[in-house]
């Protein structure tokens, strides 16, 4: 009688996800295992480049690399999961036709990643953008250069200052970088646009925290800053957002903008998947062993941004921050423990010292810190990049990506609007179907029926 082999079910195409399915396919014999990567789009994001392709300095199709180039024998779920009932070990994943499915599985890896966190703040999943996908950085993209569009052939002052003022919430990697970009963007933009007046272009960047990036350093947040405030740009630190309006943002500090555009980068939180398990959780992420493990279920793993991975590196009860970096890394560990469990071998606990950060603010800018040493200008720029090419994990995307960014500094871009959702309105729930989740009682709901129905 032909043994059934067991299956592995992975949750997510990012880079925890991409890496672990890698890992397995070397790791494994086919007979050893059946690998299913559950996601709704086919390619990695590649995440930290996002500013760039909203910027236009690079294609989308740089950013995106192909999951089909990268593996071989991985059954890919065209879909998404919605739910999971670790007592059945059922997965509910709706796929991009919205036919709902039940995925089996003998061991899960839970890397769904992570959301644009939000707050109750009034008029703010109506009026602002995130740049946490794809498809958002290059309705950014489009949507700026309409305002300059617009403003240009508006004879309105007030229509045309509330058009021409951009506001970015987050002083993070995501929207220090965001707001660097952008600037670049529409200082090169603006020269196309006779009728405009350089001058009433201001970019504000804010954040509640008392610095910028603090990650870097004193040294290295306070370049930056001085980087963005040397080209135009509004840093304003302890405030947030009290309002946002269709035409309008209000400050905690009482100021109010005429402001058409603002993009919400402020942090993240894990995948609400998270929440339909009955598991504990850290701040929002599924508390896990150094091993990966979710202690409550067997044959569950979870990392990446929707887990609390302990960083033995650092000790002291910390965990490891939600970065590309890590959740790589973690790919790679889990993948591993994946085999030792299927050969009744000892886990390995997760370590990994951090390597270093790096901040790319556009043209010849930059910051980075990589293994300590701390570098600005064009010697942070060179490792920046390389950083990213080096990462990028088929051919054709760094060849690619290099390739955009050596024509973009010597052609300049064409500032051409794709027409993309252009009449249709940029809630962040729309780009990140935060909505589209069962609750724990649904999901058992749907398992059975589905398992019924198998």
């Amino acid at each position: 009688m032909k043994m059934e082999r067991p299956r592995i079910l992975i949750v997510g195409g990012g880079f925890a996800g991409l890496e672990c399915a890698r890992r397995l396919e070397r790791k494994l014999a086919p007979s050893e295992a059946e690998i299913s990567l559950v996601t709704p789009f086919s390619y990695q994001l590649y995440l930290p480049l996002l500013p760039h392709v909203a910027a236009g300095v690079l294609t989308p199709q740089s950013v995106a690399i192909s999951l089909r180039r990268s593996l071989r024998r991985t059954h890919i779920v065209p879909g998404g999961a919605i739910g999971i009932d670790p007592r059945s070990k059922v997965a509910v994943v709706r796929k991009i036709t919205d036919e709902v499915v039940a995925e089996k599985y003998d061991y899960l890896v839970l890397a769904p990643g992570s959301v644009t966190r939000t707050f109750d703040i009034p008029g703010l999943t109506d009026y602002a953008r995130g740049m946490k996908t794809l498809a958002e950085a290059t309705y950014i993209r489009d949507h700026v250069i309409a305002q300059l569009d617009l403003a240009s052939a508006s004879m309105d002052e007030q229509e045309r200052a509330s058009r021409l003022q951009f506001v970015v919430v987050g002083g993070g990697y995501a929207g220090t970088e965001t707001a660097a970009c952008l600037q670049r963007l529409t200082t090169a933009a603006v020269k196309r646009y006779p009728r405009l007046d350089p001058q009433l272009i201001k970019w504000h960047l804010i954040d509640i925290a008392p610095k910028l990036m603090p990650e870097l350093g004193d040294k290295l947040g306070t370049t930056a800053m001085e980087i963005l405030r040397k080209r135009g740009v509004d840093v304003s630190l302890g405030v947030s957002v009290a309002e946002v309006g269709p035409e309008n943002v209000k400050f905690t500090d009482g100021r109010s903008l005429p402001c058409r555009t603002l993009i919400w980068t402020a942090g993240v939180a894990a995948s609400p998947l998270i929440g339909t398990l009955d598991a504990e959780t850290v701040r929002g992420r599924l508390a896990v062993t150094a091993e990966m493990r979710v202690p409550q279920f067997e044959g569950v793993f979870a990392l990446g941004d929707a887990a609390a991975v302990p960083d033995l590196a650092k000790g002291d009860g910390a965990v490891c921050p939600p970065t590309a970096q890590h959740s790589a890394r973690q790919g790679k560990r889990v993948a591993e423990n994946l085999v030792a469990a299927l050969r009744n071998q000892p886990l390995e606990p997760y370590f990994h010292k951090d390597l270093g950060l790096v901040v790319d603010l556009g043209g010849k800018d930059a910051v980075s810190k990589p293994m300590g040493v701390e570098l600005h200008g064009a010697p942070a720029q060179v490792v920046a990049r390389g950083y990213h090419v080096m990462a990028m994990r088929t051919n054709s995307a760094k060849y690619r990506t290099a390739a955009n960014w050596l024509l973009n500094a010597t052609a300049g871009d064409d500032f051409v609007r794709t027409g993309f959702l252009a009449r249709q309105p940029a809630r962040l729930r729309d780009f990140e179907y935060t909505d589209a989740y069962l609750s724990r009682d649904q999901v058992r709901e749907h398992a059975q029926a589905l398992l019924a129905k198998g």
